[in-house]
């Protein structure tokens, strides 16, 4: 494939997180491929009273092998046009933006509206989401503002290539999922990884990872950890990730349920130094969400050999084979209950994690890279 110079706009250091952590990733693979990659990220990407968590801030040391230009302001809109222009005259031969929000399409559909006018550029979106989760007047008319001024889409699930057709249905468009997330180190032994945690080395552990937001279906796992039986079977809950929903409730929830001792709460933001630990630590992953497109926690989980229990909702059952690897039930508490039940009864952790060393094959990064790039 030729050289190619390309820009990424979206979130990068010192932004934390998925959205961080994806387009970081990508552009290392580009520039591995022989490209000429820059990012630019934001300056301002959140007002502080629209971000739920306690910072945006990674507090680790800026990446030395990118080359980020921290330029775009998410509110601004003359800030919009003065990024649009600087990149249109740097022609790029490709500009990749990462969707996952309708606050962010003015933003970023008005820079790409202007960098279209060199009439040079290909302009390709890889989308996270269309329709969000948790949705909100005037989602739609924001969404249709950004589709409009893109070239190209990539879509990491098929519910959202679904939902794309809602708002165009001529422009290309091709169905990517999500590659592994293998920038978090290496998996470490069970009995080493408790050590770190500080966690019990003679009980198994279901793991609920990332940020914790109502449509990810905690509360079912709650509810779920009132069975007794995993209290017979030494099974306790570990969730690891901060509180982007009313915490409050959770912890009546808790308390009403009884289940205070069957639960490991680090409700936190865990930095990429930790993950490792935590997926190392587990004996599977447990997506229990209400609603989904496709998840980054997936795909920590493949590049760690767990195996997982996954709802039917969105993206999620495309890419974990029931009973092969892992679990795929409804969002219901009796179905997410009985399917953890059966893995610890069965003792079935062997037996899933040696058939993920395949399966994780289909998430190379260079199958996304291929997608973007190939016309």
């Amino acid at each position: 494939m030729d050289k190619k110079k390309i820009i990424i706009v979206g979130t990068s250091y010192p932004y934390r997180g998925g959205l961080t952590a994806f387009n970081e990733h990508l552009a290392r693979v580009l520039t591995s491929e022989g490209h000429d990659v820059e990012i630019y990220t934001f300056t301002l990407q959140y007002p502080d009273f629209l971000f739920p968590g306690k910072t945006q801030y990674s507090d680790g040391p800026a990446p030395t092998d990118l080359k980020i230009i921290r330029r775009v302001n998410s509110i601004n809109p003359f800030n919009w046009l003065k990024v649009g222009k600087e990149i249109r005259r740097k022609r790029p031969d490709v500009l990749i933006t990462k969707f996952w929000l309708p606050y962010i399409a003015p933003c970023l559909g008005t820079i790409e509206r202007q960098v279209r006018k060199n009439k040079h550029t290909l302009i390709v979106s890889i989308l996270d989401n269309l329709i969000p989760h948790e949705k909100r007047f005037g989602d739609k008319m924001l969404v249709k503002y950004f589709v409009k001024s893109t070239d190209k889409f990539v879509a990491m699930s098929k519910s959202v290539l679904s939902d794309l057709s809602l708002f165009d249905t001529k422009k290309p468009r091709v169905f990517c999922p999500h590659p592994l997330y293998d920038n978090y180190g290496e998996l470490l032994d069970k009995d080493e990884a408790k050590n770190l945690l500080s966690l019990e080395h003679d009980t198994h552990y279901v793991l609920f990872f990332g940020i914790i937001r109502d449509y990810k279906g905690l509360d079912l796992l709650l509810e779920s950890f009132a069975d007794s039986r995993f209290k017979d079977l030494n099974v306790k809950l570990l969730v690891a990730g901060e509180f982007y929903s009313n915490e409050e409730k959770y912890m009546e929830l808790i308390h009403d349920l009884n289940i205070g001792e069957r639960l490991q709460l680090n409700t936190f933001f865990i930095p990429d130094s930790e993950v490792n630990r935590y997926f190392s630590a587990c004996d599977i992953v447990a997506q229990p969400y209400r609603t989904a497109t496709q998840s980054g926690v997936t795909q920590i989980a493949f590049h760690f050999l767990k195996p997982m229990l996954v709802t039917n909702v969105g993206g999620l059952a495309e890419i974990v084979p029931d009973g092969k690897i892992g679990y795929v039930v409804e969002p219901d508490v009796k179905q997410i209950t009985e399917a953890l039940v059966d893995y610890f009864q069965n003792d079935r952790e062997a037996e899933f994690s040696e058939k993920i060393t395949e399966e994780k094959k289909k998430y190379a990064w260079s199958n996304m890279t291929a997608a973007i790039l190939n016309s």
